[in-house]
This record gives C-alpha cells, sequence and structure tokens, in this order.
C-alpha cells in the first residue's frame, strides 16, 4: 500500500532529522542518560519505518492478506507510542513517561508477529 511505503519514507526522514538534532541540538542542554534515551527512540524510530516500507511492499505483493495492513496500523501506532514518548521524556525529564513506552514495545512485537503469520499465510 503506497499509505505505508509513504509512512515509511516519512518516519525515515524523522528519524534522521531526530537523531542530528539530538547529536548537534541536545548534546550538552540535556543530561547524557536522556540523549541515549534520545538514541534509542531514533534507532527504533528507524527499525520501524523500515519495517513500514516492508508492509507497503507486502501489501502490493499480496493484497488479499488483511493482515499486513493491520500490521502496519499497529506498528505505526508503535511508534508513536515507544519513539514518541521516549522523545517527550528525554526533553521533559518526566519520568512517567516512560510508563507509556512498553505499550509502543508490545505494539512492535504485535506487528512483526502479524507479518510473520500474514507471510506464512501468503507464502
Amino acid at each position: 500500500m503506497k499509505t505505508f511505503i509513504l509512512l515509511g519514507a516519512l518516519n525515515a526522514f524523522l528519524a534522521v532529522a531526530l537523531g542530528a538534532f539530538g547529536a548537534h541540538g541536545l548534546e550538552g542542554k540535556i543530561p547524557d542518560r536522556y540523549l541515549e534515551i534520545w538514541k534509542t527512540a531514533v534507532q527504533y524510530q528507524m527499525f520501524h519505518a523500515l519495517g513500514l516500507l516492508v508492509v507497503g511492499l507486502l501489501a502490493g505483493k499480496a493484497p488479499n492478506v488483511g493482515l499486513i495492513g493491520a500490521a502496519g496500523w499497529v506498528m505505526f501506532a508503535g511508534i508513536v507510542l515507544f519513539s514518541g514518548s521516549l522523545y517527550v521524556l528525554s526533553v521533559t525529564q518526566i519520568k512517567p513517561l516512560g510508563a507509556i513506552t512498553p505499550f509502543g514495545g508490545v505494539a512492535f512485537l504485535v506487528a512483526w508477529v502479524m507479518i510473520g503469520y500474514a507471510a506464512l499465510k501468503w507464502l
């Protein structure tokens, strides 16, 4: 689906931009611990941006396997919850925001299981 390829490309762009911002704009402005959290957010956003590109390609090859589209939306939600909460945590240092992050991690896991299941069904 074109939507997931666009979401993947947009998230990859944002991961690069936010990574550069963290390295050049936040260094020395936030504690190293929070800079590491920022880097984790960037890494997972990029990994799952690539995952969204995979979803887009699979959706084009196997349009009748409905789980692929659902997996893409779950993965996108994971990016928002996981990376988004870590970005906000890093700059605000409001520790309870870390309670949101595991929901994003679970969304990532569910999305990858869905993709694996859809691939088995398709192949």
